[in-house]
């Protein structure tokens, strides 16, 4: 027999001989093991998904980035609901055919956030979230010069092209940054910035169009705002490696729809998350709601969003430990359902201070649950997670429509009460899809590592 080149000479002639392959200790194997991951990962450009950006720099301005992105997304939108008498007397035009500048962008919303289900997968999510902000950034500029109401409508509907960039990649991009434990809390972040634009940005518009009328603020703060936040991401926010994002064919661009829709649990979020989304159309009303009902003024009605908008950014920021304590799919459950039951509650109460408490307990639970079920959607999918939020933001305008559109339709043949009813019984067929379909991965992997 052939002589074994990796045998060791052994002291004691009675004893086997030792194999140099077999001779590491338990600790030199895993140094060995852990090179070469580190020597694989140099080669082909491969980090886990749950790797955090290393660098204090870069770690201390992603929250940042992200909350301004989240931010980012709103002022255009306040701007017109605001405005929008002033926008119709310019131009000329009727104020319910002004209002179809929303319609027109949304609908170009959820048209491009399907596309960008593909766009995700073939190029990096840090250049599709400053793309779209790019594009708020020339929706306002085109917006302040826009000469007549045709013009002015297709510079709007950029700013629609925009949001379907912007909301799902920052959503995407919290995975790629945080770990699985982290991610909710950063989810909040942007949903508080989205809040706080209300904050902030509704008093500050007025005060700016009191000096300039209508388009001065498109110039002096939806577009600085938009530019300032393209900045930060861009100098900030760490670049996603092309190895932490999928390679694949033109074919399996259609995989990666199908491995969504095939899969019960990620279609039932998006069910679930369309289904909140209507419900919440019924801040729409709600202002209406007060001043009709119980005679309350159009100043102290702006206080009460202000009130409510607070509340929600509150609930948008500790979310996160309450996930840790309950976990994402009982929270989701607990707030939408309650939130669903508090909408029918606050429409139906003859007294305004306990309607009102009611109305902003419904904001403080949908501020908790809306970062905490896009936590859960983004995990359903990990391999076509920037699809994932692309499709859900898709799936979530149109439950903005939807809700919209239903309460609108109920409103002119009953009253209040029974808006509250079909919108706030949505949120609880919500919490039956999520309780009923819908799996917790993280869960699944957490008892599967324990075991």
């Amino acid at each position: 027999m052939p002589k074994n080149p990796f045998e060791l000479p052994s002291p004691y002639p009675s004893q086997p001989r030792k194999d140099a392959r077999r001779s590491f200790t338990s600790t030199q194997k895993k140094e060995i093991l852990y090179q070469q991951d580190n020597k694989c990962a140099r080669c082909h450009k491969k980090q886990r998904e749950e790797t955090v950006t290393n660098g204090a720099r870069s770690v201390s301005l992603i929250i940042p980035s992200l909350f301004l992105s989240g931010f980012a997304t709103q002022p255009a939108v306040i701007l017109t609901g605001l405005l929008l008498i002033d926008i119709a007397l310019t131009f000329g035009s009727p104020v319910g055919i002004m209002g179809q500048i929303t319609t027109l962008s949304s609908t170009l919303a959820v048209i491009f956030s399907l596309l960008m289900g593909v766009l995700s997968i073939r190029f990096k999510h840090k250049s599709l979230l400053m793309m779209g902000l790019f594009f708020f950034s020339i929706s306002a500029l085109s917006c302040y010069f826009a000469p007549n109401f045709n013009t002015f409508l297709i510079c709007y509907s950029i700013s629609g092209v925009g949001m379907a960039m912007v909301a799902p990649m920052a959503g995407t991009l919290v995975a790629d940054h945080f770990p699985l434990d982290k991610r909710t809390s950063a989810m909040g972040w942007i949903y508080a910035g989205a809040a706080l634009s209300y904050i902030i940005g509704a008093p500050l518009i007025g005060f700016i169009a009191g000096f300039g009328g209508w388009r001065l603020p498109f110039l002096a703060f939806v577009m600085p705002i938009s530019l300032l936040s393209l900045l930060l991401v861009a100098k900030g926010l760490p670049s996603t490696l092309r190895s932490q994002q999928p390679t694949m064919s033109r074919m399996n661009y259609f995989e990666g729809f199908k491995g969504i829709f095939l899969n019960r649990s990620a279609t039932a979020c998006l069910v679930g998350n369309a289904l909140i989304s209507a419900s919440w159309q019924m801040s729409l009303y709600s202002s209406s709601f007060f001043r009709q009902r119980f005679l309350i003024s159009t100043g102290f009605a702006s206080i009460l969003i202000l009130g409510g908008a607070s509340l929600y950014t509150l609930g948008s920021l500790v979310s996160g430990r309450f996930v840790k304590r309950l976990g994402m799919k009982p929270l989701t459950v607990l707030t939408a359902f309650f939130a669903g039951v508090f909408v029918i509650s606050y429409t139906n109460l003859p007294n305004l201070w306990l309607s009102l408490s009611v109305s902003f307990l419904v904001s403080l639970f949908s501020g908790i649950g809306a970062p905490t079920a896009s936590s859960l959607t983004l995990e359903q999918v990990p391999k076509f997670r920037g699809a994932m939020m692309s499709i859900n933001w898709a799936a979530t305008s149109m439950g903005t429509a939807f809700g919209a559109a239903v309460g609108g339709f109920v409103l002119l043949l009953l009253d209040y009460e029974f808006v509250g009813i079909s919108l706030g019984a949505m949120n609880i067929v919500a919490a039956i899809v999520f309780y009923l379909l819908v799996i917790d991965p993280t869960r699944t992997y957490v008892h599967n590592s324990e075991s």
